[in-house]
């Protein structure tokens, strides 16, 4: 039997993406033995190629990574920033990229499929493998040139030539026989790649997968009246830290909002170090209290909690799907974060930075990407007016609702890729 998988992705995100439909596909092909009980057990031979990054995504699952990996200076950010190119470049770029073509090569001596996810490098790798492949385009949404009405104003004459937020060569590369399906991120893209032909299926989008859950808060009568904030400064370091300062400084002018009561949960990724979080918001003038004083339903030991002028600073590492939930609105400089958070159908309020990532390019294509479920502003000062615009709306805090679920797509995405998946690997076999 030959059922050998290829996943093949382009960022520390599209890793965690094809991990979700990896444990989708064990969990199906479990039930379908058992089901059946005629057939003899064999397993799936996954093996994973991290183009960016050094794949701890798979690793934390026990999936063999293929080739050498190899961390770059840019986290996978180069196209925001064309210094960033240059320092992966310096690192080594070209030979890595070289050594994980002749591995995808190799590895398709044998026979199997790939599943790429990412944007044009892991779809082009596919394509190049000889072997039939599966495409999970996590990087572009239609929504970037468009909506719903049509092209966006600021979109270019070569945009709107070209026809599509995928380019001809990304549209070939999708319209190969050996191109078994493309499942996009949302409804839009979908419509948009089927008229040119392409095999494209509306899945719903693996990122919501782990934040669209059934959440039941504490019953705490005072959250009723609270406005709760979520505060995602981002993953990446020192930026993540420099983020965290500016997301302080808008707190700050939250605060200043006479008869608001108000909580914040700073989601922080559980690759960072959440005591250096803690000590720049005591900097802020942020107190440090007991856990026990403070009724809260963030199901996390080991959080932190601080007060400042009678408001709640929650720090946590360990419940971010709970934090998306149980929070109103967002501070947000991230990205996949802050993506998830608006297609829980919420408002985000967001500034650039000065990083690699959340710079005034990220801002603006995120914002396009977003609609009016992300409200840009200039500076954190502005923060407090736009909270006060949006608490004095609630026919734009509907309009926001409805705009983030559309955008973002559905739940559910990763298991109806992975029961594909396993449909195709099946039929491989049989042969």
């Amino acid at each position: 039997m030959n059922r050998r998988l290829l996943v093949i992705s382009n960022g520390h995100g599209e890793d965690v993406i094809a991990v979700k439909i990896i444990q989708e596909l064990w969990k199906l092909q479990k039930i379908n033995f058992s089901s059946d009980s005629s057939q003899e057990y064999c397993p799936i031979n996954i093996t994973a190629l991290p183009m960016v990054g050094e794949g701890f995504a798979y690793q934390k699952i026990d999936i063999p990574l293929l080739g050498k990996v190899q961390k770059m200076p840019s986290g996978g950010f180069i196209y925001m920033d064309g210094r960033q190119l240059w320092k992966d470049i310096k690192s080594g770029l070209v030979g890595l990229t070289l050594h994980q073509y002749q591995q995808v090569k190799q590895w398709s001596r044998e026979g199997g499929l790939i599943l790429a996810v990412g944007d044009i490098l892991p779809l082009l790798w596919a394509n190049l493998s000889g072997v039939n492949y599966f495409f999970v385009g996590t990087a572009k949404s239609e929504y970037y040139l468009r909506n719903e009405e049509g092209w966006l104003e600021d979109v270019s004459i070569v945009d709107r030539f070209l026809g599509s937020i995928y380019y001809p060569w990304e549209r070939w590369l999708m319209s190969s026989k050996s191109c078994l399906g493309i499942f996009p991120r949302d409804s839009l893209t979908v419509e948009s790649l089927q008229n040119y032909g392409i095999r494209a299926y509306d899945y719903g989008n693996p990122m919501m997968d782990d934040v669209d859950i059934s959440f039941s808060p504490v019953q705490n009568p005072d959250d009723e009246y609270t406005l709760k904030v979520l505060l995602l400064p981002g993953s990446r370091l020192p930026e993540a830290l420099d983020n965290w300062q500016l997301i302080l400084s808008a707190v700050d002018s939250l605060l200043e909002i006479q008869d608001l009561d108000l909580r914040f949960v700073g989601a922080i990724a559980s690759s960072l170090n959440l005591n250096v979080f803690a000590e720049i918001a005591q900097k802020f003038q942020w107190k440090p209290i007991q856990k026990k004083s403070v009724n809260i339903p963030i199901e996390d030991p080991d959080k932190m909690i601080l007060t400042k002028n009678k408001a709640q600073l929650i720090l946590s590492q360990n419940s971010y799907a709970q934090s998306l939930q149980y929070c109103d609105i967002s501070i947000a400089m991230a990205g996949t974060a802050t993506e998830q958070f608006v297609g829980l159908g919420k408002p985000a309020i967001a500034f650039a930075g000065t990083g690699a990532q959340y710079n005034p390019k990220f801002a603006k294509n995120q914002s396009r990407l977003l609609g009016i479920s992300l409200q840009l502003v200039e500076n954190p000062q502005q923060v407090k007016d736009k909270v006060q615009e949006l608490l004095s709306n609630p026919d734009l805090w509907q309009s926001i609702s409805v705009n983030g679920k559309k955008r973002l797509g559905s739940a559910g995405g990763a298991k109806k890729i992975a029961r594909e998946l396993l449909s195709k690997l099946t039929k491989r076999s049989e042969v």
